[in-house]
């Protein structure tokens, strides 16, 4: 029996590797919302705020606080007249 010769099998192996692009989008979507927050506050704090927020008289009054405040004009007018003598 004669040998017989094979041939030795070549073998390629191709691997192929896809990526699609969008990775960037969540960045994307957090620096546009920072851009809306700093609109809108930008527009509120230049912009004067909210319509209609007009504010009312403020009426305040504290009980007992009249007794020291009696003397406080002559204490003020003493120490003006001292200051400039």
């Amino acid at each position: 029996m004669a040998q017989e010769h094979k041939k030795p099998v070549e073998r390629h192996n191709t691997t192929t590797t896809t990526t699609t692009g969008g990775g960037n989008a969540g960045m994307g979507i957090v620096v546009g919302a920072l851009v809306v927050v700093v609109a809108l506050l930008a527009y509120f704090v230049f912009g004067g705020g909210f319509e209609g927020s007009e504010t009312g008289d403020v009426n305040i009054s504290v009980d007992g606080a009249t007794e020291p405040v009696e003397g406080a004009a002559d204490a003020v007018e003493d120490a003006a007249e001292s200051a400039t003598d």
